[in-house]
């Protein structure tokens, strides 16, 4: 086959000077219609008055990536990060020598690093890199405790070379306001802590005191999981006792999970697993705290659930707003692989790159693969046809926290607590207007009274409760007269709420209801992925009317009920549950 040397920068074209996508196309589909190899030039590249070689830029590439990326596709999430890590930012001569590494086409990279948000594109090569970006929290606890004039505070005193940006839930909600400055979060922030951040450069993560590997090992750690690869536990025995335990999946949707094992282990091999920790859901913070406190509790109830279901393959999805996590998760995940050779499942680990959307399952198993994060129509279900088209096992972080207990002491155990008529136990994440917000451990069935009283402290002072959020964001709001109602699944469908991942967030008599639901309107029209129409103009439109000084409930619900119908996703779906639950409990608010 002939060879044929093309450039990538600028040059005559009939008289003209065509721009240079344009030429690429030309030139390669000419190569491609002659049988002729297309190779790009090492020659300097003139984009944007760059001085650096692309020759040179693909051996910067190939020093900071692993080679055996760019054969994988869905090793080009990673690949960005790796360069946004190196370079704070990705600029098109970043993505023009990775599109040559991978033999990927250039609008397809672009257009999967343009759709996360925390990958920092420039149109030129010769834009100035900040010297460090601030994100600041605006999620609907770090709003009630004054993110907006934070961040405008930070705008007008911090030096021109600090790049301060909104940014959506970072999963400490507990401790709002929440700033990220670099990588290091700070909550309960104010002008003062970021500026003394800065002046130490305080940027990196911090690690918390974590149960390592010598640790679980030494309380009997592994040892379930060793019986199971030594075959010394039934598969079908341990699929009944999680049955019978009553275990749901804890991230939101509820399938009971021996239920979900006993699917995917009927489907045709090879099968996959993902671990779905990409906890973006205002007010959610639960899955952080199980894994700074035991990852390997996590870990290996999820090696457990793999062995269950012959899964030759697991893959973690964790988002990008847990630096700390992913640095140390990384480490212990190496000593048990060194430590525990026969395991036969091979772990995998993901970041996630700012996408709400990505804590749909399908969405994640996309984004596991490379790509935009939008969601698959259903059916088939992920169980069937998932990750890189093999019956996939799915689960939440907290639900495979869970498995060794359970096993270990039975599903009786699991399934003895609860209240008010439901059973087993539930992780609260609550924030907003009480004494001592954080993750709570209690029965399934507990009323917001009781959390609120009994493990929150009380309501914080000088405030008078008012409201409350049930599943998060997307779970719908409640008046505090309806203070009774058991917190679980099946409980509050009939009020026009569902408790989700249970991130319960508490309003008082001084937050508005209007601003309460124009918060949450914003967050997801923000994370819309934009695939199908419902969402992507519903949200825009619900803004727009919610903006006004009085709402028109008639459009409103008729839009309510187009979105929750024709959506493809529960993003789109779930959206309208907070205007609905405001124009239900809080009329007098939104009308004059």
């Amino acid at each position: 086959m002939k060879k044929i040397k093309g450039y990538i920068f600028s040059r005559p074209f009939f008289d003209e000077r065509a721009p240079q996508h344009i030429q690429n196309i030309i030139i390669r589909e000419f190569c491609k219609k002659e049988k002729l190899h297309y190779s790009l030039s090492a020659v300097e590249y003139a984009m944007s008055n760059s001085h650096k070689t692309l020759y040179q830029l693909i051996n910067d590439l190939k020093n900071l990536i692993p080679n055996d990326y760019f054969r994988q596709r869905d090793m080009l999430i990673e690949s960005l990060h790796l360069i946004q890590d190196n370079f704070k930012c990705l600029k098109p001569k970043h993505l023009t020598a990775l599109s040559e590494l991978t033999n990927l086409p250039l609008t397809e990279i672009y257009e999967v690093a343009s759709f996360y948000a925390h990958f920092d594109i420039y149109k030129e090569d010769d834009i100035e890199t900040p010297k460090t970006t601030i994100r600041v929290c605006d999620s609907i606890t770090c709003e009630i405790n004054g993110c907006k004039s934070l961040e405008k505070n930070l705008k007008e005193n911090l030096p021109k070379d600090i790049r301060v940006v909104r940014a959506p839930c970072m999963g400490r909600c507990h401790q709002a306001p929440v700033v990220e400055v670099g990588k290091k979060h700070f909550g309960n922030a104010n002008l003062n802590t970021v500026q003394d951040a800065l002046e130490k450069n305080d940027t990196k993560p911090v690690i918390p005191n974590y149960i390592n590997y010598q640790t679980y090992i030494s309380t009997g750690g592994y040892k379930l999981l060793q019986e199971c690869i030594e075959e010394k536990r039934d598969p079908m025995k341990l699929i009944e006792e999680m049955e019978k335990s009553g275990l749901r999946g804890l991230g939101g949707a509820g399938f009971p999970t021996g239920k979900k094992w006993r699917f995917v282990r009927a489907e045709k091999k090879p099968r996959l697993m993902a671990i779905n920790g990409d906890e973006g859901e205002p007010g959610t913070f639960k899955d952080h705290h199980y894994l700074s406190k035991d990852p390997h509790r996590f870990l290996e109830g999820m090696l457990i659930a793999a062995w269950v279901v012959e899964a030759t393959d697991v893959y973690i999805y964790m988002r990008d707003e847990y630096p700390d996590v992913i640095k140390f998760l990384r480490k212990e995940i190496k000593k048990l692989e060194e430590n525990i050779p026969n395991i036969k499942t091979r772990i995998h680990f993901r970041r996630g790159a700012g996408a709400y959307i990505c804590g749909e399952e399908s969405s994640m198993l996309e984004s596991i693969e490379g790509k935009r994060g939008l969601p698959r129509h259903k059916p088939p279900f992920p169980s069937q046809v998932g990750l890189f088209g093999r019956p996939t096992l799915i689960h939440n972080i907290e639900s495979v926290y869970w498995v060794r207990e359970i096993l270990e002491k039975g599903s009786v155990w699991f399934s003895s607590h609860g209240l008010n008529g439901r059973s087993g136990l539930r992780t609260f994440s609550v924030s907003g207007r009480v004494k001592n917000p954080g993750v709570k451990l209690a029965p399934a069935g507990i009323t917001i009274r009781q959390l609120i009283d009994e493990y929150s402290g009380g309501i914080e002072e000088g405030h008078v409760f008012k409201a409350y959020l049930p599943g998060g964001a997307s779970g719908g709001i409640l008046p505090a007269n309806l203070d009774s109602i058991p917190l679980d699944f099946d409980t509050l469908q009939e009020y026009g709420c569902f408790i989700g991942s249970a991130a319960i967030v508490v309003l008082s008599d001084k937050d508005n209801m209007k601003d309460i639901a124009k918060n949450l309107m914003f967050f997801f029209h923000d994370e819309s992925c934009g695939q199908c129409t419902p969402c992507r103009n519903g949200t825009d439109k619900a803004l727009k009317l919610m903006n006004k000084d009085s709402w028109d409930i008639d459009l409103l619900k008729e839009l309510s009920s187009a979105m929750m119908d024709a959506s493809i996703c529960g993003l789109g779906q779930a959206a309208p549950n907070p205007l609905l639950s405001v124009i239900k409990h809080f009329p007098s608010e939104v009308t004059n």
